[in-house]
């Protein structure tokens, strides 16, 4: 039987070569799989800076770009997951309608109707790898209101106040796996969703062009809005911790100085898990300052310097900062956070916090801990930045693991 040179035989320079003619973003990642040495020769495409450029992805590791399916220029992205977009598209001055968008294989999920004021709405999470009949997603849709839906239900439930303490307001929040859903405000309290078990419906089938929003279920045409009553399962909000004898966070009590006084500056907070810990990321979004400290004292915070603090419930207080994540990158911003261990991961750095901000643009930033700088991530190709430092969307990735 005759035999010939196999894939694996191809010097490294003829697979790069192969790949540098795929621009689809599905095709480089099949073909990094054809085998071991392929997949070691070709930089891994992911994580990956969306942007409105194009409508392609840039690589900052890989150099390069890559094309998806196009996003129409009307939606706002609100969340990411699992390779998943979560979009808004304005109907009016009050109502939006969100859907769950794949710009790979160019799938649509089309939510029910949120019943609210469309321009309160700041981000949402939802539950990996959705299906038109089992999904789950949670949404801050006010300074301290929140909301969710699950399948099976024919709109959002939208809950009572949380009540917080003044001046304080939801900041971001991060969906963690068994219907769990954490909140973070801007002073640092962490509240729990726990979301009900979610059931399966008849899939929403989408008929004729996505911009009328007309659906088919049980073969009767249903328009997205005004449709039946609330069919979601109750849900509850827990507090991560309170002090005693309190229903509101005391700050004095879950942050020591300096950063009791620091938390009240910076403006951008993150959540994410590592490893089992729950940590907090601050950012000083506005300019460096220098504070007066409670205690006495002063403290200079510079722009976009970044604070994360892991949570322990065993000790008072009960947020301390860190000077390491294990070698892990952490990615925030719209989408829910992402951990990558950096080790062996081309491009990559660890112990870094990955972002979007960069002194008021969407730009894509990365902040090494270990050198308390923050600095743009996309490369400089021949002295030219790689892409539009205005035009980032979000981090994408092909796996959130």
């Amino acid at each position: 039987m005759p035999t010939g040179p196999r894939w694996a035989d191809l010097l490294p320079e003829l697979v790069c070569r192969i790949a540098d003619g795929l621009d689809d973003l599905k095709c480089y990642a099949s073909v990094r799989g054809a085998c071991k040495t392929w997949r070691r020769t070709l930089v891994p495409p992911s994580p990956l800076l969306l942007v409105d450029h194009g409508d392609d992805p840039l690589c900052p590791a890989a150099r390069r770009s890559f094309k998806l399916v196009t996003i129409p220029s009307v939606r706002t992205c609100l969340g990411y997951c699992s390779g998943w977009l979560a979009l808004s598209v304005r109907i009016d001055d009050v109502r939006s309608l969100l859907s769950l968008f794949h710009p790979i294989i160019a799938a649509e999920i089309l939510l029910p109707p949120l019943v609210y004021d469309s321009r309160l709405v700041s981000k949402i999470v939802f539950a990996p790898n959705p299906a038109t009949d089992d999904f789950m997603a949670a949404v801050i849709c006010d300074i301290n209101r929140v909301a969710y839906v699950t399948a099976g239900a024919r709109r959002w439930a939208i809950l009572d106040p949380i009540r917080l303490t003044i001046g304080d307001q939801l900041a971001d929040l991060l969906y963690h796996g068994n219907g769990r859903v954490y909140y973070l405000t801007r002073f640092g309290d962490v509240h729990v969703l726990l979301l009900p078990q979610c059931c399966r419906w008849e899939p929403i089938i989408l008929e004729g062009p996505t911009s009328t929003y007309t659906a088919v279920h049980n073969r009767q045409i249903i328009k997205m809005h005004g449709i039946g009553p609330d069919l979601n399962a109750p849900a509850t909000i827990e507090t991560l911790f309170s002090s005693v004898g309190s229903n509101l966070f005391d700050d004095a009590t879950g942050f020591a100085p300096p950063y009791n006084t620091i938390l009240t500056f910076t403006s951008v907070k993150n959540l994410v898990f590592c490893n089992g810990n729950l940590y907090q990321i601050w950012r000083n979004a506005s300019c460096t300052v220098t504070l007066q400290l409670l205690e006495g004292g002063r403290c200079r915070v510079a722009h976009d310097e970044i604070f994360v603090l892991r949570y322990d419930p065993q000790r008072r207080p009960c947020w301390d900062v860190v000077a390491d994540l294990g070698g892990y990158s952490v990615f925030i911003g719209r989408n829910n956070s992402v951990l990558i261990y950096a080790e062996g991961v081309p491009g990559l750095k660890g112990d870094c916090v990955y972002w979007i901000g960069g002194r008021g643009r969407d730009q894509g930033m990365v902040f090494d801990m270990k050198t308390g700088r923050s600095t743009p991530c996309i490369p400089l190709v021949d002295g030219v930045l790689l892409g539009s430092p205005q035009s980032t969307i979000c981090l994408y990735f092909l796996s959130d693991e």
